[in-house]
């Protein structure tokens, strides 16, 4: 009862209002325009205002999230009128990514066109086959999305072909892991750092394929739960620092460089990870990492919060502020470097809904008032 005092709402009451929000204002609109009936999978190219589909492009990453999205709706609102055909929704996208998203070296493209076929995309936005010396696969983190959608699609089907096609494919980006060729387009990391973004999806993903094998009883999952426990350990142990900050990209000694890359915050992605960690944590019975999760989530908090007007900022400072520290001349024109000036002070939908659920989680873990109060 005082948790729920200091939420100002009962459990239910924020259950019925994000219920509502979702089938009410979100999924009405891609039930409208997000399926492609003709070549199977999601149409997801839309202008910002929503108004304008600017292109058919099918990018695995996007495509194998929309896969969990629609799994994830018929397994946990199975009464749902709508929930034989968010399967059959999940059933076309994963048709679709187990067909054409792996290309012959046994990993994903970053974009394929409508139908289903690899392509590389100009400055202008148009397609093009790769030439000599070019690559599909330019980000392994299109992999993981793929392995997230399909193993979530396995669970709530019971389709083993797909939780096979998830598994192998999951071990294949381990490999990648390992021999340091995970790719992290289109800001690749920096010579020197490692990037937190990497152990951070590998850990989650990892422990949704593990879920999934688990239920499915197909698969021994020691191996994989004990890399995900590592990477855990990656993120907790090493990209966290004693202030509860994660630095994103971290020196591979393990120190932090007093670059601009290296003293920059992602808070979206410090929410987004610890509320990934919370679940395995739980799992895994360690009250140690539930409570370092949240201290990461309530510092995210602070750092993020704009005092002037209001909701949280995209970049910041590991000690708050904008993104700063200098330039080295091999760093300049990296990417990432644009990104922080244009958008560090954006105030972007994605990080405050990773926000509220990892306030709430924390706060269900806790019961402590600064959750809440957030």
């Amino acid at each position: 009862m005082a948790q729920q005092e200091a939420l100002g709402a009962t459990a239910a009451d924020l259950r019925r209002f994000y219920v509502s929000h979702l089938f009410e204002q979100m999924l009405p609109y891609w039930l409208e325009r997000g399926i492609d009936d003709e070549y199977g999978a999601y149409l997801t190219g839309y202008s910002n205002d929503g108004r304008t589909l600017l292109h058919h492009y099918k990018l695995p990453w996007s495509q194998g999230r929309f896969v969990w999205l629609w799994s994830r709706l018929a397994s946990q609102f199975p009464a749902h009128p709508l929930a034989g055909r968010f399967v059959d929704y999940a059933r076309s996208g994963a048709d679709f990514l187990r067909t054409h998203a792996r290309l012959p070296n046994g990993r994903v493209a970053f974009t394929l066109d409508r139908d289903g076929i690899p392509i590389l995309l100009d400055k202008d936005g148009r397609p093009r086959a790769a030439r000599p010396g070019e690559t599909y696969d330019s980000s392994t983190y299109a992999d993981l999305y793929v392995v997230y959608g399909l193993s979530e699609y396995a669970r709530v089907a019971e389709h083993g072909p797909s939780l096979e096609f998830a598994w192998d494919l999951y071990w294949s980006v381990a490999d990648r892991y390992r021999q340091g060729r995970f790719r992290t387009d289109p800001y690749p990391t920096p010579p020197g750092y490692r990037a937190h973004g990497v152990p951070m999806f590998m850990l989650d993903t990892g422990r949704e394929l593990a879920v999934s094998a688990e239920q499915l009883d197909m698969r021994d999952t020691a191996a994989l739960r004990a890399l995900v426990a590592e990477l855990v350990g990656e993120v907790m142990d090493r990209q966290r620092q004693d202030d509860d900050v994660i630095i994103e990209l971290l020196g591979r000694d393990g120190g932090v460089r007093p670059t601009k890359l290296g003293t920059y915050v992602n808070p979206g992605l410090m929410f987004q990870d610890m509320w990934f960690i919370m679940h395995q944590a739980e799992e895994a019975g360690d009250r140690r990492r539930i409570e370092q999760a949240a201290r990461v989530v309530r510092r995210a908090c602070e750092l993020a919060w704009d005092e002037e007007y209001g909701g949280l900022l995209q970049f910041v400072h590991r000690e708050g502020g904008p993104p700063r520290g200098e330039v080295p001349p091999d760093e300049a024109g990296h990417p990432m470097l644009a990104n922080l000036d244009a958008n560090w002070d954006g105030k972007f939908y994605w990080v405050h809904t990773e926000a509220l659920y990892a306030l709430l989680l924390s706060y269900f873990h806790t019961g402590e008032t600064w959750a809440a109060d957030w």
